[in-house]
């Protein structure tokens, strides 16, 4: 068996001593949305989220009378169903773990353990909870992975990135005091699609149409846990398209994109489905719509606001943009430039929602999912900075950062 390189070593350790910090309960109106899905489909075959709603507002009413009069009051007009914002990634990627732990706790009835089976009670939600953080785990150990291979980064460089980001921007947040969020599963979804994008550059002609298939169905996956990470697709688009533009490659680059495109579609099939089931139609709610302004007038808001913004929650993030703009302008290098536009897209959809301040959130959380991408910007720099000065005191300067 191979063993783990010493970076990924100390990044399980890492995690291990993290565990700790996990809250292993389902609290908040977004977490309910998501969870809703999974006790819902698993225990009562539908995705009507009424009794759902219900148990957790009866639990907390007074934190949640917001919920209440968001969520469990109002119905969608087309079907009578409860509203769900809320995607069902999440779910998906919680219910390995949530079945066992169905199979373990109806096993433990069987042995006189008094815990209800019932889809709520506290092995449920912890198994939910858990999953998440080993996702996010997951996730991280391919940011390494993706910066050593691909990015042609030291192990030592690349584990102090890692940490830097992990520690040092809402990422510790949502694997621990906050795993029902979908932003743990997130970081996993899009850093999957973007390491098999990366290795698929690195095979150059020699990669498969199966490689480019695994990028759409790993991004079709990302927009199942929340519909704006598809838009990562874009840098292997783009880069398909600026292949395309060479005769002799054309063909390639045309039955690639459309590989990577149908097993996207296919992957995203479900929430479709669950779309026309509960709002009537295959798109998101209409109460979701009414919150969009696509030319994103919140665009500098959301990177430079000083209650709001990324930077100002995260100035390590602004580091590792500057890293990208300087192998962008330097380099001419084109993940860089590719990695720098799906971000540049991820800024503008955040700043054309309504909500784009994120309320009640620790931090820019909806910048989770970029982590490897801004770990390809600073990666490089503290490499650099390693080469003059010792590890540790990098690993100072990325903690005061």
């Amino acid at each position: 068996m191979r063993r783990l390189a010493p970076g990924s070593r100390t990044l399980l350790a890492v995690f291990l001593l993290t565990l700790p910090l996990v809250t292993p309960r389902i609290r908040g109106a977004d977490e309910i949305e998501y969870f809703s899905y999974l006790r819902s489909w698993v225990f009562d075959r539908d995705l009507e989220f009424g009794n759902e709603y219900q148990h957790f507002y009866d639990r907390d009413p007074q934190g949640l009378a917001g919920f209440k009069a968001t969520f469990l009051d109002p119905r969608e007009k087309d079907t009578g169903y409860h509203i769900n914002f809320g995607p069902l990634g999440s779910a998906l990627l919680w219910s390995p773990l949530y079945l066992a732990t169905h199979a373990g706790v109806l096993l433990a009835r069987t042995l006189g353990v008094t815990i209800p089976a019932d889809g709520f009670s506290w092995p449920y939600e912890a198994a939910a909870c858990y999953a998440s953080a080993v996702y996010g785990l997951l996730g991280l150990l391919l940011v390494r992975h993706a910066l050593c291979r691909f990015g042609r980064v030291s192990d030592g460089a690349a584990t102090l990135t890692i940490l830097g980001l992990w520690l040092g921007t809402p990422v510790v947040y949502y694997m621990t005091l906050a795993p029902g969020f979908s932003h743990a599963t997130s970081l996993f979804a899009v850093s999957l699609t973007l390491w098999l994008w990366l290795r698929a550059r690195e095979k150059g002609e020699a990669a498969s149409l199966g490689d480019w298939a695994l990028i759409g169905l790993a991004g079709g996956v990302a927009g199942l846990v929340r519909e704006q990470d598809a838009l990562f697709l874009l840098a292997p688009g783009l880069d398909l398209l600026w292949h395309a533009r060479r005769p002799r490659l054309l063909a390639r680059a045309l039955t690639r994109g459309l590989a990577m495109a149908s097993t996207a579609l296919v992957a995203f099939v479900p929430q479709l489905l669950a779309y026309k089931m509960t709002n009537g139609h295959f798109k998101p709610s209409g109460h979701v719509g009414q919150k969009m302004n696509y030319l994103s007038p919140h665009f500098f808001q959301v990177l430079f606001d000083p209650s709001h913004g990324l930077f100002f929650w995260s100035p390590l993030l602004l580091l590792a943009a500057a890293g990208l703009a300087v192998a962008v302008w330097k380099r001419r290098d084109a993940p860089s430039l590719l990695l720098s536009g799906a971000l540049l897209f991820q800024v503008w959809i955040n700043g054309a929602v309504e909500s784009w301040t994120q309320a009640g959130a620790f931090g820019s959380r909806r910048f989770v999912a970029a982590t490897l991408v801004f770990a390809w910007g600073l990666a490089p720099l503290v490499s650099a900075v390693m080469a003059r000065w010792q590890g540790w005191a990098v690993a100072a300067g990325l903690g005061l950062a």
